[in-house]
């Protein structure tokens, strides 16, 4: 990863800020992370988070889910051509200025909660919600170091 010009920081409405994009399994267990400044749409970063997946297969080789969900702001054509060329179903729920995209799997759209459940988990290392870090750099690896000692906790529980 390379620092952005901004450190990923900058001014939303919540106030000053970066916002994390993550992509988990349906396990829980986080496969791609990426930062950006508070003040870029969820949707901005969609491709840059799935380029910086952590695991890859063999070199040259991406597995991609069967299943992609998301919420409404990630309902842009852009994004759904995405999802066709690597053969991965959205499950992306259309806006109400957008035309209804096909059947819409609501069964699993409602799998969906398991990566704000997985955003709850991380709020409990304080360094991670409150950025102490001046680059992105070193905040990206202040979650995978959180992430291998929460997957760690959650493979080996006896031994924390």
């Amino acid at each position: 990863m390379q620092e952005p010009a901004d450190h990923a920081l900058g001014r939303s409405r919540g106030g000053f800020g970066t916002k994390i994009h993550l992509v988990c399994d349906s396990h829980g267990f986080i496969v791609g992370i990426h930062v950006t400044a508070g003040q870029r749409h969820e949707s901005r970063a969609f491709e840059p988070t799935m380029a910086r997946r952590l695991f890859h297969r063999e070199t040259g080789t991406r597995r991609w889910p069967a299943r992609l969900a998301g919420d409404k702001g990630y309902s842009y054509p852009r994004i759904r051509r995405w999802c066709r060329r690597r053969r991965v179903e959205a499950v992306i729920p259309t806006r109400k200025d957008q035309p209804r995209q096909g059947d819409f799997d609501a069964a699993t759209y409602k799998r969906r909660n398991i990566v704000e459940r997985v955003v709850g988990w991380y709020k409990e290392y304080r360094r991670l919600g409150t950025r102490y870090e001046k680059l992105a750099i070193n905040y990206v690896a202040m979650w995978l170091v959180a992430i291998i000692e929460k997957a760690l906790r959650r493979l080996l529980p006896n031994t924390a």
